[in-house]
């Protein structure tokens, strides 16, 4: 992985996938542990598509749904919780990498969008 944002989000995406499975495999829930997998490796996928973004503008664009997607992950990781699909310890666990993304996330537009003021 070129960079940090790339790095963390590759790493998140693939914890969730290993939530995913879990809750598909553990607790036989598949509607939430299929919305949480698309939206939590939406995250990194935007990120790796924005490298190649062709033209700032676009680049900031990919960042911007990426964060949309970070805000819908945890909104589904707020719900396993509180509907006791995963525990505390669980939600703990990814939660804080959730909200260091979404901290790098929005540095990183507010940053492009200065570089291309």
């Amino acid at each position: 992985m070129n960079n940090i944002l790339e790095s963390k989000s590759y790493d998140f995406a693939l914890r969730i996938v290993k939530l995913s499975r879990y809750l598909q495999e553990e607790k036989k829930e598949f509607i939430l542990s299929k919305q949480i997998l698309r939206s939590g490796t939406s995250i990194g996928a935007l990120v790796a598509e924005s490298q190649y973004a062709q033209s700032k503008p676009d680049f900031i664009s990919k960042l911007h749904i990426s964060i949309k997607e970070a805000n819908e992950t945890k909104y589904w990781l707020c719900l396993l919780k509180d509907s006791f699909y995963i525990n505390d310890k669980m939600y703990d666990s990814l939660n804080p990498d959730l909200i260091e993304l979404i901290k790098i996330l929005t540095t990183s537009i507010k940053t492009a969008k200065e570089n291309n003021a």
